[in-house]
């Protein structure tokens, strides 16, 4: 079913990048197609990261779901990889990794598989999503050139 999978140089360190990533509750305010997001609960996880369970709201224009992930945060491994709990698909899996380059540089690697649990929303909201996810790294990496300055 509907995988997605990119990697991008950007102008800034991985650890800036995950700290961008993982700051969550900010998604609605750059995040394509991200009408709300509420992080329901936070519990630690190893010496460093954490466990969120989020609950977001997307729509496109009459179209309105919410769905629920875990979201597992490891800045040790400046690693994030979410996973589906409940809402409008069958599965969801996703991760993001950065990688320090050197120079103030690193690369965001991106992966999202996903499948809708009836076909009619996957016909559509599939290909919109799939547009959605391709403006994913443009949309963080303008929000860093926001927060980080043009690096």
């Amino acid at each position: 079913m509907p995988k997605f999978e990119t990697r991008h140089p950007v102008p800034h360190t991985a650890r800036q990048m995950f700290d961008l990533v993982a700051d969550v509750e900010k998604y609605p305010e750059f995040l394509p197609l991200c009408d709300a997001l509420k992080v329901r609960a936070r519990v630690p996880h190893g010496s460093t990261g954490e466990v969120l369970t989020c609950a977001m709201d997307v729509g496109y224009g009459p179209i309105r779901e919410r769905f629920t992930s875990r979201v597992t945060l490891d800045p040790d491994a400046l690693h994030i990889h979410s996973t589906y709990i409940d809402g409008p698909f069958k599965r969801m899996d996703n991760t993001w990794q950065f990688v320090d380059l050197g120079a103030g540089r690193s690369e965001v690697v991106f992966f999202i598989d996903y499948e809708f649990k009836s076909m009619m929303l996957q016909m559509l909201m599939g290909s919109m999503f799939d547009i959605a996810f391709r403006r994913f790294t443009a949309a963080f990496e303008e929000r860093a050139r926001k927060v980080y300055g043009v690096g």
